[in-house]
C-alpha cells in the first residue's frame, strides 16, 4: 500500500491504495490531460451521490475497474 495526501474541497485527505493503482490511475489523469487530484474530486464528488457512500480508496478502485472494462 502507498499512501498520498491530495486536497479536495479544500481538506488535505490521505489515501491508500495499492502501487499499481496509482500507477493507472495517474496514467489515466494524464491521458484525460488534468491532474491527479482533479481526476479523485471527480470521482469523490460522484461517489457522494451514492447512497451510502463507499469509501474513497473503494471508489478509486471501483472507477479504474469500470473505466478500464470499458475501454
Amino acid at each position: 500500500m502507498r499512501k498520498r495526501s491530495i486536497t479536495l474541497k479544500g481538506h488535505r485527505t490521505s489515501i491508500a491504495l495499492e502501487a499499481e493503482f496509482w500507477d493507472v490511475l495517474d496514467a489515466m489523469a494524464s491521458a484525460d490531460k488534468r491532474t491527479l487530484p482533479a481526476l479523485i474530486d471527480s470521482i469523490d464528488r460522484n461517489r457522494l451521490k451514492q447512497s451510502p457512500p463507499p469509501g474513497l480508496a473503494s471508489a478509486i478502485r471501483v472507477y479504474i475497474l469500470k473505466r478500464l472494462q470499458t475501454s
